[in-house]
Formats: C-alpha cells, structure tokens, sequence
C-alpha cells in the first residue's frame, strides 16, 4: 500500500457521520473493492469526492483539502484560495474582555486547560457571550501575546476563517488525534454566532496548531515551530 492509498483511507474515519448513514460504509466498500494498480488513485479520489458532496452536514466537516482545497475541522475553516491579506487595523473578537483564570472558568461551557509547557498565562480573555453569559471563546496569552491559545467548544460551528494560500498547510497529530499545522502568516478573522464572518476582526496570524481534545477545540498560535508547537499541544492538561 502506497502512501497516498493509506492516507486517504485514514482520512475516511475523521469525516463526521453523515445524514444517511449508510453512504459511509459504501464509500468504505467501494475503497476495499479490488481494482487495478493504474486505477487506484482515480478510484480513492472519486470515492472521497462523492463523500464530500452528498455526506457531509452544512457547516460540520472534518476532511483533507488534498481533495478539494477546503478544510472544516473543530470550529476552524482553512481555506487555501488566494485573498489579499487584511487591510487596517483588526478589532477584538465579540465583547472580547480581560479577567482572571478563575473567572473565566466560570464563564465558559468547557473546562480550560493550561498547557504545563508554558504554565500560567499573563493574560487571559473571554469573548462573545451567549444570552446567559456564556462566553464562546476563552484566550491564554504568553510572551506578551506574541502566544496564544484560543480555545472553544468543539462541536460549535465554524468560529474562526483561516485563507493559508502560500502557507504550508500539513496534518499532523496531537495526542495520536487528527491535527492541522499551519507553517506561517496567513490571515485570519472570525465566525460570529450567526455564521458571518467579521471583517473587521480580520489579521495576520502567526504559525497555527489546530487541534480537538475531549471536545474542546484549541489553535496555538505564535512564534513557534511545529516541533513546539506538538510539544505544547501535548502538554495541554
């Protein structure tokens, strides 16, 4: 089995169940299905093409834009469609405002972990409360902000809109979980409630990590190379 051959059929098991459920196990007994040497490549293509049209719920993705350019996984998009970088000044997320760790754990839905890599956080802030006050994104700043970790519910619709054309887009792993690197600038702005995207949040993001641990979704974002980046990710707790 060839590298391509084993990829895409492990990338089968991170797309999220479909609306019928059986187009999975066909798409994964046509992959099985015996086929010339020559074809292989043209079969698997195909296969996951047709998942990605007719399986996928609106909004909710987890799949490799080696097929199509497009990547949904956690909360983020990755887009790889050529954008002009962002232009003016980039305004906070939603009613985004400074509090203690303490009490940002007391207004958010999901349990905030500290990565024990960079331990306690200078700077820690919550944004776009709910009607009840809930907030839908929580940040750890270190270095002077220069690193960040954002995290957020994982099974939130998109929350942040990434367009990495020119940046090295890779998966990796976290955890021996599925991960999403991305090597370097691109711009970056956020998904509110509604599903619009907020302009004016717009900005030049440093190198990313994207990940999902225990439904939580989490982007490392800074002045650091995969190799730390993987290295704090793991040590998230």
């Amino acid at each position: 089995m060839d590298d391509l051959e084993r990829e895409l059929r492990e990338l089968t098991g991170w797309l999220e169940p479909a609306r019928t459920p059986d187009l999975t196990t066909r798409v994964r007994a046509r992959l099985d299905a015996p086929a010339p040497r020559r074809r292989w490549r043209y079969v698997l293509a195909a296969a996951l093409a047709a998942l990605l049209v007719a399986a996928l719920p609106p909004g909710r993705a987890a799949v490799a834009g080696a097929v199509t350019g497009l990547l949904r996984f956690s909360g983020v998009v990755v887009d790889t469609a050529p954008a002009p970088p962002p232009a003016g000044t980039p305004s906070p997320l939603p009613a985004q405002h400074q509090v203690a760790l303490a009490e940002a754990q007391r207004q958010v839905r999901f349990p905030i972990r500290v990565p024990a890599r960079l331990g306690a956080p200078e700077r820690v802030l919550v944004a776009d409360p709910d009607g009840t006050g809930a907030h839908r994104v929580v940040s750890l700043l270190y270095r002077g902000g220069t690193v960040r970790l954002d995290a957020f519910d994982g099974s939130l619709d998109i929350v942040f809109h990434k367009r990495s054309a020119g940046a090295d887009v890779t998966l990796t792993q976290v955890g021996g979980e599925f991960a999403i690197w991305v090597g370097g600038p691109h711009a970056l702005a956020y998904v509110d409630r509604s599903g619009t995207e907020r302009v004016a949040t717009a900005r030049l993001s440093a190198a990313t990590l994207i990940w999902e641990r225990a439904g939580v979704s989490y982007r490392l974002e800074g002045d650091l190379t995969r190799e730390q980046a993987l290295d704090v990710a793991s040590s998230v707790e």
